[in-house]
């Protein structure tokens, strides 16, 4: 075996030797592991960059989508709109229809009509009878079952043939039973 010993004392180095050992050490790992950030950095752009692509793929396909059933979509809007307007014609048509229904299931037959209109609000009946109490029962029938909101009877006139009069009935409620 052989032993060096070394009995001077290290020399001293100034800052040149010192960033000269420095670089020639250390650096290079330096460098190594920036290297390998880059690297990394680089393929997780790729990963990055290919997601980009598939979700543009994506979302042109859902446009596509999208702009395809768009007419669809309106079909149905139409569609949706129209029925909506006949449930509303048919409703009224049924509540005319029970009104009508109602009021000439009692109306008696003494008595003639020469108008009679007849909307969702109510009843506007004018006509003339000669038996003014069919008239007045058929008032108080009405009046009893309470069906209308509000009767009125106006108008009545005593002519050469017999009575004329107005009625008018609001707020049907088609709900309430006798």
């Amino acid at each position: 075996m052989k032993y060096r010993i070394n009995l001077l004392p290290p020399k001293e180095r100034n800052i040149v030797d010192r960033v000269i050992y420095f670089s020639f050490h250390y650096l290079r790992y330096i460098l190594v592991f920036t290297q390998l950030i880059v690297i990394f950095v680089f393929f997780y752009r790729f990963k990055v960059d290919q997601e980009i692509i598939d979700l543009k793929d994506a979302l042109d396909q859902k446009q596509e989508i999208v702009a395809v059933s768009q007419p669809l979509v309106r079909e149905v809007e139409s569609m949706t709109n129209k029925i909506t307007i006949i449930e509303k014609i048919t409703k009224g048509q049924d509540t005319v229809s029970a009104v009508f229904s109602y009021i000439m299931s009692y109306f008696p037959a003494s008595v003639s009509l020469t108008r009679l209109s007849i909307t969702a609000n109510g009843v506007v009946m004018e006509g003339a009878t000669r038996d003014v109490i069919a008239l007045r029962s058929y008032y108080y029938r009405l009046k009893s079952d309470a069906r209308f909101a509000q009767i009125n009877l106006s108008n009545l006139q005593k002519t050469e043939l017999g009575y004329t009069f107005n009625l008018s009935l609001l707020n049907f409620n088609a709900d309430k039973k006798t």
